[in-house]
């Protein structure tokens, strides 16, 4: 599935246990529609020590969430979602909410 969604963007989700909850996108998986977001959806995992520095034991880390859970978020800290347009010769993104190129 095709989605406006980058990399490194923050989003803010919008449904789920974490509604409201903002971060950066960290892994994007298309196959299966679902994105890693920084600080949110924490799970705890058991960890196995691979080697003397490393600490083993129960972690917390990100779990993936569905991508139709999250929305883009502006600079002023509202959600938007996206669209692309033609500026020239270059295809750019732009919120569909103000209209501000991204």
């Amino acid at each position: 599935m095709k989605t406006k969604l980058k990399k490194d963007d923050t989003v803010m989700v919008v449904a789920g246990k974490d509604k409201g909850k903002t971060g950066k996108i960290l892994k994007i998986d298309r196959a299966k529609n679902r994105v890693l977001v920084e600080g949110v959806n924490l799970v705890k995992k058991a960890q196995k020590k691979r080697s003397q520095e490393d600490a083993g034991g129960i972690i917390e880390r990100e779990a993936s969430i569905d991508i139709s859970n999250v929305m883009f978020l502006e600079k002023d800290g509202k959600p938007s979602r996206l669209g692309y347009r033609v500026e020239g010769d270059a295809k750019v993104r732009f919120s569909r909410r103000t209209g501000e190129t991204i």
